[in-house]
């Protein structure tokens, strides 16, 4: 399995199990019914973003995509999302493609990775994740809509990629007036 850049010719090979993944109602939140182009806008990452696929010969076996979680101030934290076409899941392309995130993650400067919304009720997900060093930080309740179940938790879960244990890290209090946002001197 060899895991690289994807590029516009793979989009037909990924586009359809995209759209199973997306349609079955267990893990992503994007919008149904999409067509191939407006699919494309969601999953395929423009710089600084990045999206991978794991192929197997010419066949895409699943697709990464990753890229700062926020902008500005918040950019020095990643965030991924993955999909896994369903007729090769375990076979190892999940970790294959966790893996190569993290080592991206890495290389590129990132002091952290945060999963924002992996449903709670997705437990190969949460297993895989937890593997790889991924915590659990928090569960919003009923923050995603499954299509069997309602309304189900999403878990925030982060991985520490070299620098400071967030948990270790206390607050600075300011010590003069800027930056407070109270209008004292």
């Amino acid at each position: 399995m060899m895991v690289r850049d994807a590029t516009e010719r793979d989009w037909p090979a990924i586009y359809p199990f995209f759209n199973e993944i997306v349609a079955q109602g267990h893990s992503f939140a994007y919008p149904e019914d999409l067509t191939a182009e407006q699919a494309r806008g969601w999953w395929m990452e423009p710089p600084p973003g990045r999206t991978v696929v794991a192929t197997e010969g010419p066949t895409v076996l699943g697709s990464a995509k990753m890229g700062p979680n926020r902008p500005g101030r918040g950019a020095h934290v990643a965030t991924a999302s993955f999909m896994v076409d369903p007729q090769h899941s375990r076979r190892g392309v999940g970790r294959a493609l966790g893996e190569h995130v993290i080592d991206w993650a890495r290389t590129n400067g990132y002091r952290s990775i945060q999963f924002n919304a992996v449903v709670e009720l997705n437990e190969a997900a949460v297993r895989l994740w937890s593997s790889l060093g991924f915590l659990v930080l928090t569960t919003v309740p009923e923050a995603f809509d499954h299509a069997d179940y309602g309304l189900v938790g999403l878990h925030v879960m982060y991985l520490d990629l070299g620098g400071d244990d967030p948990a270790d890290a206390a607050p600075e209090t300011p010590t003069s007036g800027v930056g407070r946002g109270s209008g004292s001197p």
